[in-house]
């Protein structure tokens, strides 16, 4: 046993044993060149006096001792080639050899800085050390390290060679892969490099760095005439596309749109405009019609005419190819609209006229199917129960605009009209109402308006209007005996819209419509009430007015008592000589 390991001469340890090594390593790696061998001058370090005093002989040592067995197992092996780490030596080192453990010393300036490590044990492939965790009794210490000569058959510093093998990593930065490393593609010169002969040929000396025509793979690489076609293509459909938008943006910006001349062709179309449609709708409609060129062409036509902007909602019968001037004009006459509009106060023998006309039936038409089919067209089950009733849909035809199409017919608008009065009626709930008015039935209540709107102007008049119908028919009335005496009555009757009739004969005249021969209410409705006579009829003024007359044909005044009234009416009949020249 050499005082440099357990081999014969200067054999040193062998990187086999179990006890290689130092257990408690603390990292730091075995430097090349510093551990002595046989024939060279060791190391010296002056120990500290503290450190004689404390450890006059280690432990480790002794400990070494009681395994003899260690002494004859490698004896026998032969010289390994490697290195001897100093942490090793330190601890089976003799007593007189007065080697300091390396913990800490001063390194040489020629050598590296050796990287330093935790305290946790890793696997260097030789075996599993674990450092353990201690405290340097040497800290601070000063060594003077001794220049040391190294061993002529000195193995090769296998960390600092070509063939070097690793040096042992924490366990942390074991097993990491190796980061990609990104080559850069040389660009392909299109000139045939020096000494490489023509394009496609590969002269295989790559020492010099030049390249062959060759790729790696063998194969020549040539330029795709298809993709050079299809780039052609590719740009010349760009710049195509982008002069045709630049165009037709152009043209669209500051070119004049497109327009027809003159009044249309002749074929006529159905255009509906919906409500709340814009100009720019409009046009869009009347040009997939076929009635106009283009929608900016109208756009610019209702824009120049005053009246342009006023066009209403609904259906237009049009003519195909009309300028956007002409288009206008048509929209702008409301006549022109292929509408019925019931207005409100409207008798039922004028709305069958506007349907027959319309929808270019014969005269007559519609008003034999309202009264052979009046049961069949909605009415609400408390309406046209009466027999004295001269039509049963009277006040049921409600007041609204109606827009036809090609699929309209005198059963489908009588239908929708009688729906739209049955709606609204029952909004304004006057089945209830009519009890709390003293009326005897919902019917009463839309005779009572139907005779308000015929009688009124506006709505203040209606409100005073219903109290005078109210007063009249109460039984208190002694005035005019409970008799209403609305000329409107006599005039349905006799289907007429006349101010200056007959008085006497009108009193004489029995019908149950006749106000001025019956007492109260007549049988029925004597027109299509609208809403403002609706809501004023149930609600009245409660002025306590009992008569009314229109002096002026304008104006109507109201009075509470009789004498006010035949002033009222002298002065009318004096307005009345005046004006037919008597």
């Amino acid at each position: 046993m050499t005082e440099y390991g357990r081999g014969r001469g200067p054999e040193p340890w062998h990187p086999e044993d179990p006890l290689y090594g130092d257990q408690g390593w603390t990292g730091h790696q075995t430097q090349q060149g510093q551990v002595p061998y046989a024939g060279a001058p060791q190391q010296e370090y002056q120990q500290e006096p503290q450190y004689q005093q404390q450890h006059p002989q280690q432990p480790q040592y002794q400990e070494y001792q009681q395994y003899p067995e260690y002494q004859q197992q490698y004896a026998q092996q032969q010289p390994q080639q490697g290195y001897a780490p100093q942490q090793a030596q330190q601890q089976y080192a003799q007593p007189q050899q007065g080697y300091a453990p390396q913990q800490q010393y001063a390194q040489q300036p020629d050598q590296p800085q050796q990287p330093a490590y935790d305290s946790q044990g890793w696997d260097t492939g030789q075996g599993q050390y674990t450092a353990a965790v201690q405290t340097d009794p040497y800290a601070g210490a000063n060594y003077a390290q001794q220049p040391s000569a190294g061993y002529p058959g000195e193995a090769p510093d296998l960390y600092s060679t070509e063939e070097a093998y690793p040096p042992p990593q924490p366990p942390g930065r074991r097993h990491l892969e190796p980061e990609p490393v990104e080559q850069e593609e040389e660009p392909e010169s299109i000139l045939p490099v020096a000494g490489g002969g023509r394009d496609g040929e590969d002269d295989g000396d790559e020492s010099n760095g030049r390249r062959g025509g060759r790729s790696k793979g063998g194969k020549p690489k040539q330029r795709s005439g298809m993709a050079c076609l299809i780039a052609a293509v590719v740009i010349l459909g760009v710049v195509g596309g982008g002069g045709y938008y630049g165009y037709s943006y152009i043209k669209a910006r500051f070119a004049p749109a497109e327009d027809f001349a003159g009044e249309g062709a002749g074929e006529v179309v159905d255009v509906e405009i919906p409500k709340g449609a814009g100009l720019g709708q409009m046009g869009r409609i009347l040009k997939e019609a076929g009635v106009v060129a283009s929608a900016q062409a109208f756009v610019d036509a209702a824009n120049a005419n005053p009246k342009g902007k006023s066009i209403q909602p609904g259906v237009y019968p049009m003519n195909k190819k009309m300028s956007g001037a002409a288009a206008v004009a048509l929209m702008i006459d409301p006549t022109k609209l292929n509408v019925i509009t019931v207005t409100e106060g409207m008798r039922n023998s004028k709305v069958y006229e506007a349907i027959d006309k319309k929808l270019g039936k014969p005269e007559g038409t519609t008003k034999e199917i309202a009264q052979r089919e009046a049961k069949n067209l909605g009415l609400p089950a408390w309406a046209g129960n009466n027999p004295k009733l001269i039509d049963p849909l009277e006040g049921f035809l409600f007041p609204t605009r109606y827009d036809l199409s090609k699929d309209s017919t005198p059963e489908s608008l009588l239908k929708l009209m009688v729906k739209n009065a049955s709606d609204k009626y029952s909004e304004l709930g006057i089945e209830a109402k009519a009890k709390e008015l003293g009326l005897e039935n919902p019917l009463q209540v839309v005779t009572v308006a139907s005779l308000v709107n015929a009688e009124g102007k506006n709505h203040d008049d209606f409100r005073k209007m219903s109290e005078v119908v109210y007063n009249r028919m109460k039984k208190t009335n002694d005035v005019t005996n409970q008799k209403i005496e609305f000329d409107s009555t006599y005039n349905y009757v006799k289907n007429q819209s006349e101010i200056n009739f007959n008085l006497k004969e009108a009193q004489a005249f029995n019908n149950p419509y006749n106000t001025h021969f019956i007492k109260g209410l007549p049988v029925g409705p004597i027109g299509n009430p609208g809403m403002d006579a609706l809501t004023a009829t149930l609600n009245p003024d409660h002025g306590g007015w009992m008569f009314f007359v229109s002096v002026d044909g304008n104006t109507t005044t109201f009075t509470k008592t009789y004498d006010e009234h035949l002033k009222l009416v002298a002065e009318f009949q004096e307005r009345q000589k005046q004006k037919n020249g008597g």
